[in-house]
C-alpha cells in the first residue's frame, strides 16, 4: 500500500497553538519553555478534528458550530495555563 496519509492533520492544533501564544501575556508565571506544555494539556482535552484540506472543515462546519469550537479553544487554554501555572507553583515549594 503506497497511499499517502501525510495530507491529514488535527485541524484543533493550530487555533491552540495561536490561543496559547496569544494568551501568554496573561500568565506571567508561565515561562514560555513550558507554552508547548500548555498547548498539550489543552489539545489532550478537546477532541480532534481530522481533515485533509481546510476547506473541509469550512464546508462541514455550521456557523455555531465554528463558534463553538472558538469558545472551547479558548476556555481550554486558560485551563491549560492555570493547570500549568499550579504544577509550576507546587514545584517551588
Amino acid at each position: 500500500m503506497s497511499t499517502d496519509f501525510s495530507s491529514i492533520r488535527n485541524h484543533i492544533e493550530r487555533p491552540v497553538f495561536e490561543a496559547v501564544l496569544a494568551a501568554h501575556s496573561r500568565y506571567p508565571g508561565v515561562d514560555a519553555s513550558l507554552l508547548p506544555d500548555v498547548a498539550c494539556v489543552a489539545l489532550n482535552r478537546l477532541p480532534p478534528r481530522y481533515i485533509r484540506h481546510a476547506v473541509d472543515l469550512a464546508f462541514y462546519q455550521s456557523e455555531k458550530e465554528r463558534t463553538d469550537n472558538e469558545r472551547a479553544v479558548l476556555d481550554i487554554v486558560n485551563y491549560a495555563f492555570e493547570f500549568v501555572q499550579a504544577r509550576v507553583a507546587m514545584r517551588a515549594r
